[in-house]
């Protein structure tokens, strides 16, 4: 049985993460969050200890390595902008590390990560949950297996509505979350990535608060994508089933029909990793890269590549 320790107990993913060190029958044996709204761990792990505190909880996990007691691994659940600081932690208190997406803001952070990791002898292991769901990896073998050199024509659409208390947060504030691409969107452009292979071409046609949307070419399609977080960017349809999340990725005008197989995703994910198959900080750089020239470019509507809800959206 494996020890784990989490730091970002509080947020929107942690639960997922208490759930698959249960379902792969480990223990958490420590965690952290500012907030103390953590009842969730009760469902999970009610003798897990709790700190508020990152001093007193680098204090505890220190003194159990120590001890001969290190933590087997340190998963991160915290905000987009301290996971390099947090994964930092993790490898320097001898421990394995687990991390959600986005991995890191740059891609310059990678580096630097790779270096602590051969450092210290332990490893970073990331959540790229897409790569694992049933669906994509059968659309994969298929491409795969296809000699065919023309690209594929795809439209990603991905619309979660958040209410006022979204940009409040520090997912608003991007400088902490990397924006709405990167918040939002770098788990679909790594699934891009993993599908299309090799980006050779980013240009951003929306860049604003609430929504993005841009033209991204890959050795093996062409990609329309369009995200937002405003409920005015739902189409009619959604809007009439009373719907406020809207998923649509169509490949050469076929729907690929995905909506299923996420809820064991992250336990997945879990026994990939403790069998040695995680992925690694490498596996992450394609879509760090893409996110992080999407934060950084200059919008540009021009051209006859705009999603079509791009263009209500500018409209």
């Amino acid at each position: 049985m494996k020890k784990f320790a989490l730091i970002g107990a509080a947020g929107y993913i942690a639960p997922r993460h208490m759930r698959a060190i249960k379902d792969t029958q480990n223990q958490l044996v420590a965690a952290l969050d500012p907030n103390d709204s953590v009842g969730i761990i009760d469902s999970y792990f009610p003798n897990c200890d709790f700190f508020t505190e990152f001093e007193r909880f680098d204090r505890h996990i220190d003194k159990k390595r120590r001890k001969g007691e290190s933590i087997d691994f340190v998963s991160i659940c915290s905000p987009n902008y301290l996971h390099d600081s947090h994964v930092r932690f993790g490898l320097r208190s001898e421990s394995h590390v687990i991390c959600e997406k986005p991995l890191v803001l740059n891609p310059w952070n990678i580096d630097g990560l790779q270096e602590l990791e051969r450092e210290s002898g332990f490893r970073v292991n990331t959540i790229l949950q897409l790569r694992l769901h049933p669906t994509i990896i059968g659309l994969k073998a298929q491409l795969d297996a296809v000699s065919d050199t023309s690209k594929k024509e795809v439209d990603l659409t991905y619309i979660t509505s958040r209410g006022n208390w979204y940009n409040v947060s520090w997912k608003g504030d991007v400088k902490k979350s990397g924006g709405i691409a990167t918040n939002i969107g770098v788990h679909f452009f790594d699934m891009l990535h993993f599908l299309f292979g090799k980006l050779q071409h980013n240009r951003v046609h929306i860049n604003q608060e609430n929504s993005a949307s841009g033209y991204l070419e890959y050795e093996k399609a062409r990609v329309r994508w369009f995200l937002s977080t405003d409920e005015r960017s739902l189409p009619t349809s959604a809007v009439q089933q009373g719907q406020r999340t809207f998923r649509s990725i169509t490949i050469d005008g076929q729907e690929l029909e995905f909506s299923d197989g996420f809820t064991d995703l992250h336990t997945r994910s879990y026994e990939h990793i403790l069998s040695g198959q995680g992925f690694t900080l490498e596996d992450n750089r394609v879509a760090i890269e893409t996110v992080s020239d999407i934060r950084n470019q200059k919008a540009d509507i021009n051209g006859d590549d705009l999603h079509p809800f791009a263009i209500k959206a500018l409209s």
